[in-house]
């Protein structure tokens, strides 16, 4: 494994901010809002949090999401207090983070991570359409399972009916991005203790038969995160940091 020292870069967004209250205010230089670099982030993100007022109070809820086009999904059951809250029109903010690796430096002070994330605001719209709605969903489980929806049973009126969907047009978004390895001053070099990054990556592990399975048929393949990371890695040139 070689010793070299990772190079610090930052993005290089080819792309002006949506709009001053969108644009990457600490570490300006880490920003991108380009589409290609958010959606990239979004493809391979696990899931978000979707963050909004109810009753006065600022609420972050976890949940899974997914993209088409140039919009941002998400679900949940029609009880869902975050659901009814979003009903509202009321404008959200939904945010992902991938995080690819702890940053060691020299001193306490300039320890990092490497990371790339997505900052969303935008006013909810709801999918009504049992059709649409059935469509969007299908979408959703084919990023993660491709060929997976064509082999399950249809969803019914009930189903569809027990769901709500959701989704924000990605007008006003912002990725930042840290990659790169430590930024230690020129005269902590010397300090005696290692430094460097130590890369964080998510794998999808073996699959597990459920026990009332009593088919043949191979499992599906889950739609690999590696590749996915690899692509929003490859978005624009990055530049060394000065």
């Amino acid at each position: 494994m070689s010793s070299r020292k990772p190079t610090s870069s930052t993005a290089q967004s080819p792309s002006p901010p949506p709009s001053a209250f969108t644009r990457v205010r600490r570490l300006p230089k880490r920003g991108a809002y380009d589409a290609a670099a958010i959606h990239a982030i979004l493809d391979a993100a696990t899931h978000c949090h979707v963050a909004h007022v109810i009753g006065g109070r600022p609420v972050a809820i976890p949940t899974l999401h997914w993209r088409h086009g140039r919009r941002l999904y998400w679900h949940g059951s029609a009880a869902s207090r975050m659901l009814a809250a979003n009903s509202v029109g009321d404008e959200v903010c939904v945010t992902v983070t991938i995080i690819e690796g702890f940053v060691l430096a020299r001193s306490g002070f300039n320890h990092s991570i490497n990371y790339r994330s997505v900052m969303c605001f935008g006013k909810p719209a709801e999918t009504i359409d049992p059709k649409e709605k059935s469509a969007a969903l299908e979408h959703f489980l084919e990023h993660w399972l491709p060929g997976r929806w064509s082999t399950l049973r249809p969803p019914t009126r009930k189903e569809l009916g027990a769901t709500r969907v959701f989704s924000i047009a990605l007008d006003e978004a912002s990725a930042k991005i840290r990659e790169g390895g430590p930024h230690d001053p020129e005269a902590d070099a010397s300090w005696p203790t290692w430094a460097g990054v130590i890369p964080l990556v998510t794998r999808a592990g073996a699959p597990l038969i459920a026990d009332d399975y009593t088919g043949a048929l191979p499992a599906p393949r889950l739609a690999s995160i590696i590749p996915l990371k690899a692509a929003a890695r490859l978005v624009g040139k990055r530049k060394p940091r000065l």
